[in-house]
């Protein structure tokens, strides 16, 4: 009886460790692993824009490429012992990193801006926030935000898996 209970407690004990593990980043992580591969839409201004996703580095990190007719940028997507980051790699010649929220429902992931590299200073034009929405697994939005001297520019991308 006594062994009943200790193996009861013993599996509800990991059973919550699970849960807290998978409430983690982890679980957005994997949300943006399963973006893999490419998709295509348009931006905020109607113009084409195609993004492709693969993980790379034994699946410890996930490459994004922004292929548009105005930019052309790279982002790289990780975990960081208990955080998941985000670096982009911008146009603007420098490399943000931003840290990674999810929504409660998981529909919703937002990165914001930690620190950078080649930022002459916090003023200077660098993305500061992007936010993925998750619609479907075949539609998912991008809201890009740049931050240059105080001024914010949102760049919003509407995108489809393709075939």
């Amino acid at each position: 009886m006594k062994q009943n209970r200790i193996a009861v407690a013993s599996f509800v004990i990991l059973a919550a460790l699970s849960a807290i593990a998978q409430s983690g980043p982890q679980k957005p992580f994997e949300t943006m692993k399963s973006l893999a591969g490419n998709w295509e839409g348009k931006n905020s201004l109607g113009e084409p824009v195609q993004v492709s996703f693969r993980a790379t580095a034994g699946g410890s990190a996930i490459m994004s490429e922004i292929q548009g007719r105005r930019a052309n940028m790279i982002t790289m997507i990780h975990m960081d012992a208990d955080r998941l980051l985000l670096t982009h790699y911008c146009e603007a010649g420098n490399q943000p990193r931003m840290q990674a929220s999810a929504s409660p429902d998981g529909r919703t992931i937002a990165f914001d801006f930690v620190d950078a590299t080649n930022l002459v200073s916090q003023d200077a034009g660098h993305m500061h926030r992007v936010v993925f929405t998750f619609v479907d697994a075949n539609h998912h939005t991008e809201e890009w935000r740049f931050l240059d001297h105080g001024k914010e520019m949102v760049e919003k991308f509407d995108l489809q898996k393709k075939g």
